[in-house]
């Protein structure tokens, strides 16, 4: 699964499930966090991270479009 860019903290969320936290230049950092579509991205533990999507629920919100 490849991403184009990072989600940035503060952004809604496109699909619930596991978002990953990657440092500014894509390296991941194994740090997860479970968000719901829609909802905000919380804030990063330091200023340039980014989130990708690693695990996507099983139910409807996770599928995405």
């Amino acid at each position: 699964m490849a991403a184009s860019k990072p989600l940035k903290p503060g952004s809604k969320a496109p699909a619930s499930g596991q978002v990953e936290i990657v440092g500014p230049r894509g390296g991941r950092t194994g740090q997860e966090r479970t968000t719901t579509k829609g909802n905000p991205l919380p804030p990063t533990p330091k200023s340039g991270q980014g989130y990708i999507v690693v695990d996507r629920t099983k139910n409807g919100a996770g599928r995405g479009k």
